[in-house]
């Protein structure tokens, strides 16, 4: 039997003193033990000198203190937050960290260990490193597992509005995907995603970004492998406001309490069976150029009259030829068609609820869940989450279904 893998936490750390000791306490909680903690404090050093970002470097100072007496489980601690020690010039933000941390685990792991992407602010149940081993020895030859989620609510009945806006926008997104079967349609999140040492070396590890580098990072290892979708634990990251990167949940909450919500709209329905369509008509393209729902944006997107006649002559058949579709057409290009071709609505949620009915009127039923007159401003927070619940439960459901994402 081969030895058990060593899980390497992987945990960019900027200003969280007052959530990392709760983080390492799940850490410490494991039933599975074979575990390290990689810690990466970073800043970038122009904060010395801008009074705004002061806190910043103190909290960083404090939690240096506290990692350096820490001894409850194995740590390494990169400091990149100390004088002189910051980051320099555009190399900084989460993106790097993640990646100095992730490089430097897959400088000393052996192949088959596994990078387990956290975040400082995130918690866990104990069975959580368990479920990951499980999950790859399950799916031996998987290149990643990106995990269920959940954010709890706080209280704050301003940031948990913001917050269940958020969530419905990322799972209805993500079970538009699933509903066309399409190869991107896992969720990433910084703090729910693990991959084998072989394969971050496989895929040249990850490539830094001020924010959504874990977008990035799975986008580029589903065009390398399968990617694992069901996993019997969740993580539940914090729900806060936080400008320490650019997108993402802390950000978009800070937006969302202006009612900023530009970014992440409800998308109509059709145009995710739009994108179903093109990709339909892969295997037709690979005889010839063929009208798409998405011709006229990939034209102007690439510059290009014809994307695919250059994919023709470099893939001979048919299974390179979509599986180069696939890679040509991914999930920035998919969220960019959408964004194009999005039409403003007065009542976006009439885009949600449309779905909905159209799809799950089941469950809405089922579960007593009345849609008229729904507003992400006015409608109780009661009853958003019973949505984001529903949303949820619908999600995970595909998960369960077909637990690993090989198809192209």
């Amino acid at each position: 039997m081969p030895p058990k893998p060593t899980l390497y936490f992987a945990i960019p750390v900027m200003d969280e003193l007052h959530t990392l000791p709760l983080c390492l306490t799940c850490i410490e909680q494991q039933s599975y033990k074979q575990i390290q903690v990689v810690l990466c404090v970073n800043q970038p050093e122009e904060f010395r000198n801008n009074p705004e970002k002061k806190s910043i470097c103190e909290n960083n100072a404090l939690t240096l203190d506290f990692l350096n007496g820490y001894t409850k489980l194995p740590i390494t601690i990169m400091d990149y937050s100390s004088a002189g020690k910051g980051w320099m010039g555009k190399k900084h933000g989460v993106g790097w960290a993640r990646k100095t941390v992730m490089d430097y685990i897959s400088d000393i792991a052996c192949d088959a260990d596994i990078i387990v992407s956290m975040d400082a602010d995130t918690l866990f149940n104990e069975g959580f490193a368990e479920s990951i081993v499980d999950a790859f020895q399950e799916h031996q030859k998987a290149a990643a597992v990106a995990m269920p989620y959940y954010h709890k609510l706080t209280g704050d009945a301003v940031l948990d509005r913001s917050l269940l806006r958020y969530e419905i926008y990322m799972r209805y997104y993500a079970i538009n995907l699933w509903r066309i079967k399409n190869p991107y349609c896992f969720s990433a999140l910084g703090s729910s995603m693990a991959v084998p040492v072989s394969v971050y070396r496989a895929i040249a590890g990850m490539s830094p970004k001020l924010s959504g580098e874990d977008f990035y990072f799975l986008q580029k290892i589903r065009k390398y492998g399968s990617v694992i979708v069901w996993n019997e634990e969740a993580t539940y990251p914090a729900t806060r406001y936080s400008d320490r990167v650019f997108f993402g949940t802390g950000p978009q909450l800070i937006k969302g309490k202006q009612n900023d919500w530009e970014s992440y709209p409800m998308y109509a329905y059709h145009l995710f069976d739009e994108i179903e369509t093109t990709f339909q008509r892969f295997d037709s393209l690979f005889l010839s150029d063929v009208d798409t729902p998405m011709s006229a944006f990939l034209s102007e997107t690439f510059s290009a009259e014809s994307i695919w006649e250059p994919l023709r002559k470099n893939f001979k058949s048919l299974n390179l030829f979509r599986k180069s579709c696939c890679e040509k057409v991914d999930g920035l290009r998919i969220l960019q068609f959408l964004k194009s071709k999005q039409q403003a609505c007065d009542h976006e949620e009439t885009y949600l609820l449309n779905y909905l009915q159209r799809f799950h009127n089941d469950i809405i039923t089922e579960k007593e869940i009345q849609l008229a007159d729904v507003s992400f401003d006015h409608t109780s927070l009661e009853k958003l989450n019973q949505i984001r619940d529903v949303l949820m439960e619908i999600e995970n459901s595909y998960r369960k279904q077909y637990k690993i994402i090989d198809w192209y």
